[in-house]
């Protein structure tokens, strides 16, 4: 298996455990705020021991700039849940391939091909099919908080692509540290019980710290536009998770929406595999 295989694979499978963070925030009884806060301390402890030595905190822009975009990417995310539909708030993030779409050429020299702008379009229209059973009008400023999500998550696949050639992992650290230090005060205003311990270590050791060491390995590996689609993943699965583990099931558009994003994330990646394929078969020949 090739490097950049290994790349895509371990991203899907990060896509599958951020993915659950639906499922584990609603079996924790706590506030979402908490929930983030120290969802987040016990992600950057993780990190710091996985990459233990290996840590360099030396500020430049592109890593201050990950770190502040994650988290907003983490902060306004349960912001725009609170305030508007969880179908709102995930569908207005996901506007984030086209940010990257308009701005990866600009910003990192990754040329965007007009067949990827068909692939952004097969995905965002399978969004829409996805949410429609759920869409809601309401909550305007949990629509703009969505807004900033997806810019946010834009501006910290660009950031961390742009260390590629580096160690974009403390990007990440900080971005942790920052949104423990918005979100653990609201963990004093009421202390989880024994299952509520045991949701927060999921979501902060696998759901987030150890998934998001297999992000870091494969962003470097990946395009920026690449990288985003594949993550995708995400809110296709999130549902699935909600439905088996609390019967929260998905309608007809909803389904179609999953088929939608799910064959041009796989059908784009099936493409991207025969590019590289005939241009190394190409070079060695």
């Amino acid at each position: 298996m090739t490097e950049r295989a290994r790349a895509t694979l371990l991203l899907a499978a990060t896509a599958l455990l951020w993915s659950s963070g639906g499922l584990a925030i609603k079996l924790v009884d706590l506030p979402p705020m908490a929930i983030t806060g120290a969802r987040s301390a016990l992600s950057a402890l993780t990190l710091v021991a996985i990459f233990h030595g290996r840590l360099s905190f030396r500020p430049t822009p592109a890593r201050l700039c990950a770190a502040v975009c994650y988290a907003g990417t983490l902060i306004t995310n349960v912001a725009a849940t609170k305030m508007t539909t969880s179908a709102n708030a995930i569908l207005l993030a996901y506007t984030a391939p086209v940010y990257v779409a308009v701005l990866a050429p600009r910003l990192l020299g990754e040329r965007t091909r007009p067949s990827d702008w068909a692939f952004v379009a097969a995905v965002l229209g399978g969004m829409v099919l996805f949410f429609l059973d759920g869409l809601s009008p309401a909550g305007l400023w949990g629509n703009i908080a969505a807004v900033v999500t997806g810019l946010c998550y834009a501006g910290f696949t660009l950031a961390m692509r742009a260390q590629k050639d580096a160690s974009p992992v403390e990007s990440v650290v900080l971005g942790h540290g920052l949104t423990a230090l918005v979100g653990l005060p609201f963990l004093f205003l009421g202390l989880p019980d024994a299952r509520g311990w045991l949701g927060l270590a999921y979501l902060g050791v696998l759901q987030q710290g150890v998934s998001l060491a297999l992000y870091v390995w494969s962003i470097k590996r990946l395009g920026a536009l690449e990288t985003i689609l594949i993550m995708t993943l995400e809110p296709i699965l999130n549902p699935v998770w909600v439905a088996l583990g609390v019967g929260e099931l998905p309608g007809p558009f909803a389904c179609a929406g999953g088929a939608a994003v799910v064959g041009a994330v796989t059908l784009r990646a099936m493409a991207r595999a025969r590019e590289h394929a005939t241009s190394h078969a190409g070079q060695t020949a």
